[in-house]
């Protein structure tokens, strides 16, 4: 019978990735996925912490833990200095490097999430590499209602875009991206 690996685990690492979790569990926990399954949120934040350690050898648990949040300034009520008070400076950063502006048009959103990705820090650079791992999973498996191949296909091309400007943050990841990337519709 093979015997499982143990990991030498801060109980305090341990403990804000699950303060994470909760924190983005709360604050998605009316939210739903756009594809057909219409899926709880909360399983994207989820499967990026996922990618990031199962897939890309990710140990920091800065890095789970942002990668848990990463969605919750810019889809939910969740203010930055909350972000702040509970979980630091460091991990709001990397949340805010990830987060889109909202009050812009959706194409200068887009462009500006390609100019800025180039300007990211590491941390931020293996989150954003895990949302885009995910998005395109989800976009294979349950394509919101109403989007057109045409339209998947350019979420897409505009992701490689955003990922060719973070390439050199990790490898393992990378290169799942452009795996998952070949099957594009």
């Amino acid at each position: 019978m093979p015997r499982s690996r143990l990991l030498a685990v801060d109980e305090g690492d341990f403990g804000l990735v699950l303060r994470a979790a909760r924190f983005a569990a709360w604050k998605h926990r009316d939210q739903r996925r756009k594809g057909r399954g219409h899926l709880p949120y909360i399983n994207h934040p989820l499967d990026l912490a996922d990618v990031l350690w199962f897939e890309g050898g990710v140990r920091d648990p800065v890095v789970l833990a942002a990668a848990l949040l990463h969605d919750t300034i810019e889809d939910t009520q969740t203010s930055l200095q909350e972000l702040q008070g509970e979980f630091g400076e460091q991990i709001a950063r990397i949340v805010m490097e990830v987060t889109d502006e909202r009050s812009l048009h959706w194409r200068a959103r887009k462009k500006l999430q390609v100019s800025r990705a180039r300007l990211a820090s590491p941390a931020a650079r293996q989150v954003k590499l895990a949302d885009k791992i995910c998005n395109l999973r989800s976009m294979i498996s349950s394509p919101p209602n109403g989007w057109s191949i045409e339209r998947q296909r350019a979420y897409f091309d505009w992701s490689k875009e955003v990922v060719d400007q973070l390439r050199g943050a990790n490898p393992e990841l990378e290169a799942r991206f452009d795996q998952v990337h070949k099957k594009r519709p």
